[in-house]
């Protein structure tokens, strides 16, 4: 498979690389990922959230946890991310760049990347395509302690907008599995309970944190680049490095969708850049 040899170039430390997955998907989103940056001469781990289909496994699209909330996966990544010799450089989608914030406000990894996260608290902003697209988990409060699946219209609307249904279906055929419920409910009440109690809480102005960039994409429904936007400017009380970057016609599944490689080129010549 062609790979542009600026990524070599652009990458003089091999610092190894964690990818996080979001919610409704699995390790599986990134392999397109993982073979660009293996190529590269990286080593890279793409690990699944707690009770998720692994890599090497065939993916069972039913498989996904109940009721697990975002701190336990941010526990199972950071417990992983210290099993690594040396920091990685972590990237994550969706809900793996909220994780990916919250494992650098702990202090983890030599630099982040956060492609279409979901909001941590702190971020007001609620457009009304993402109210649309989080309706499937909010329509039954009993879905709070469920995992949730996207119907393939569903799926159309929230991950791949940007393409035709045939191709969306064949892509929520291939990737989607249901999503717990929890995560969701525990983000939307965030900005409402005390700060102790918020389960998406992270450190805007940690002075010590690694470099960060935020990527959004300009056609994103469920997390539109206004969203992502107003998450980068909370970080501006932090001097640590912090970017933003757009791609105008990206919808959420940025990941796997054609011209995926220009923003995981971008992704690592960035850190690249600010994680020698």
């Amino acid at each position: 498979r062609f790979w542009d040899s600026t990524i070599e170039t652009m990458a003089p430390n091999k610092a190894p690389i964690v990818l996080i997955h979001g919610l409704w998907m699995s390790p599986h989103s990134w392999l397109g990922w993982i073979e660009r940056y293996s190529a590269a001469g990286r080593t890279v781990h793409a690990p699944g959230w707690p009770g998720v289909s692994e890599l090497g496994e065939t993916l069972d699209h039913t498989k996904a946890p109940a009721d697990i909330g975002i701190g336990e996966v941010v526990d199972h990544f950071d417990a992983f991310v210290r099993t690594l010799p040396e920091p990685p450089i972590v990237m994550g989608h969706s809900y793996g760049g909220l994780i990916t914030q919250m494992l650098l406000s702990r202090g983890l990894g030599r630099a982040g990347v956060a492609l279409h996260p979901a909001a941590p608290r702190g971020v007001l902003r609620l457009p009304m395509s993402t109210v649309i697209a989080t309706f499937p988990v909010f329509r039954k409060p009993s879905n709070r302690h469920r995992a949730v699946p996207l119907t393939p219209a569903e799926f159309h609307y929230v991950f791949a907008n940007t393409v035709s249904r045939a191709e969306s279906d064949a892509w929520h055929a291939k990737l989607a599995i249901p999503g717990p419920g929890r995560l969701l409910f525990q983000t939307a009440t965030a900005n409402i309970v005390p700060k102790s109690r918020a389960a998406t809480v992270v450190d805007y102005a940690k002075p010590d944190r690694a470099p960060l960039l935020l990527i959004a994409g300009g056609r994103d429904h469920i997390t539109p680049p206004s969203v992502v936007y107003e998450n980068f400017n909370r970080y501006r009380r932090s001097p640590a490095p912090t970017d933003f970057k757009i791609f105008g016609d990206r919808p959420h599944l940025t990941a796997a969708l054609d011209g995926w490689n220009d923003v995981a080129d971008y992704a690592l010549t960035w850190t690249a850049r600010h994680s020698g």
